[in-house]
Parts: C-alpha cells; structure tokens; sequence
C-alpha cells in the first residue's frame, strides 16, 4: 500500500516520548488514508508462528461511534471525551488456531494477546506520526462491542483506541520510571 502524505521526520525515541494518551480532541474527522496508513502498519507487526491473529474494526460512523461509548465501555470512569474522537478502532483477536488455543495453554503465555499489543502500538505509532492522538481503552463491554461491531465469535474483542486530531494544550505527559528502576543487566 503506498500513500502520499506528509510526515514528520523525526528520530524513533523522539516519536515515542511525544506519544501519550489523548483525551481531548477537536471534533472533526481523521482522513481515511491516515487511518489506512495507521493500519498498514498495524498489518505488517510480527505475530508468533506467523499467524496475525488481530482483527480491526474502523468506525467513522458517528451514529456507531456513540453507541459504542454509550453501551459498550464499562461504567465507573466518564470517557465523554472520547465523543470528539474523529474514529475510533476495535481491536479483537482471532483466536482460531492451535497457535492461539494450545500454545498458550502450554507455554501460560498468551500469544495472541502479544501479538495483538505489538500491532496495536505500530498503530498508534503512526498515528503519533501523521500528528493525530490516539487513548488505547481496555475497560470495555467485549460482548457488546462484538454486537455492535458485527463480529463473530472467533474473534474476542480486547480494546478500542479513540483516534483524533488532538486539543490544543491539553496534552499530558505522565512520569515514566527510570530505566534503573525497570532494567537488571546481568
């Protein structure tokens, strides 16, 4: 897939100190080539054994996007804001190979739900790229997410990622631990 459009060049880790999670957005719609390109890059993440087992599903429709808001994040945290989003990405997992039901079982790691964080952060990544925010949302409704998105039951929904062009100003950086405090070198 070859798209024309302009990014910033910028070195990796500057890339990566920039991205945070969005919560405030300008309410207006995300070209649909960024989201194909945030996609493509989704699509080319390496998976265990080759098996690419992430599904997305991109809502654009406006009517969809607030049913997912109103009925499938769970209660408890107010995400309004998430109402401004120009998209908003599900994320599932195909979990229909011995990869992904035996393995698992065996090794206690779960595949496909690492596979499924590695493509989902190309993703945000290079939405991070083309200037627009992305909030990845784990505290989901998973039944009804497959319901309004229309997917099977092979695939088990894992998250949401809002997409949108950023408010002005309202960016936080959250603290990181130091590498010390994360790292043993042996």
């Amino acid at each position: 897939m070859e798209l024309d459009l302009p990014l910033k060049k910028q070195p990796f880790i500057e890339l990566v100190k920039h991205r945070t999670s969005c919560r405030a957005y300008e309410p207006r719609p995300v070209p649909r080539e960024h989201l194909e390109l945030m996609l493509e890059a989704a699509r080319l993440a390496p998976s265990a054994c080759n098996k690419q087992p992430w599904r997305f599903a991109v809502v654009v429709d406006e009517a969809v996007r607030m049913r997912l808001i109103g009925e499938a994040f769970l209660t408890g945290i107010p995400m309004k804001w998430a109402a401004d989003a120009g998209a908003i990405i599900g994320l599932g997992m195909e979990k229909s190979t011995i990869t992904h039901k035996v393995a698992p079982k065996i090794s206690g790691v779960d595949y496909p739900l690492l596979d499924l964080g590695i493509a989902g952060e190309h993703l945000v990544l290079q939405a991070e790229e083309l200037g627009l925010g992305t909030c990845w949302i784990g505290w989901i409704k998973p039944k009804a997410v497959r319901k309004i998105i229309g997917w099977p039951r092979s695939i088990e929904p894992v998250g949401l990622i809002t997409v949108g062009w950023p408010a002005p100003g309202k960016r936080k950086t959250r603290p990181r631990l130091e590498g010390e405090e994360i790292v043993k070198w042996i």
